[in-house]
């Protein structure tokens, strides 16, 4: 009894979804074709927010380095300027410090030139296997072209040969 009223549920649930969806596959079939100008503005967009993405990036990475920057000068400030009287001992762990975060700061500014230079080589990656798709694309459509037009030089030959006959 409990079989055949999970049954009974699934088939009801399956008709309720296909009612929902609206599931007729030959009404609504529909073929899609790329317009060259949607794909063209849709590439655009995609660069667009691309660009904006990457300037955002920067901006952050400038802040970053910024407050890096304000953190090493007070560093410096705390070590020359505010506190002359201070022991040999600790000058030399603030001077380590300050140090370090200079080479921090150096550290984080080479990471972002790699990750530029990485991004402006995925970058040229993507447009050489673009156009490598659109010379793939043209070269196909040619073939197609030429053997289209050398079905219909057949045909035409074809006919010609049946109406020669026909006129014999």
């Amino acid at each position: 009894m409990l079989n055949r009223l999970s049954l009974f549920k699934g088939w009801l649930l399956l008709i309720v979804l296909a009612k929902a969806l609206s599931i007729s596959f030959p009404a609504n079939a529909q073929i899609i074709q790329t317009n060259p100008q949607t794909q063209d503005s849709f590439e655009e967009r995609i660069r667009q927010q691309q660009d904006s993405f990457q300037e955002r990036i920067r901006q952050q990475q400038e802040e970053q380095n910024q407050q890096t920057q304000e953190r090493m000068r007070e560093t410096w400030l705390r070590q020359n300027l505010q506190q002359p009287q201070l022991l040999q001992p600790q000058q030399t762990i603030q001077q380590q410090e300050f140090t370090r975060q200079r080479q921090e700061m150096l550290r984080q500014q080479q990471f972002r030139l790699q990750q530029d230079q990485l991004r402006i080589q995925q970058q040229e990656f993507s447009r050489q296997q673009q156009l490598r798709i659109q010379d793939q694309q043209l070269r196909q459509d040619q073939q197609i072209r030429q053997q289209q037009e050398f079905r219909l030089q057949e045909q035409r030959r074809q006919q010609q040969l049946r109406q020669q006959n026909k006129n014999l």
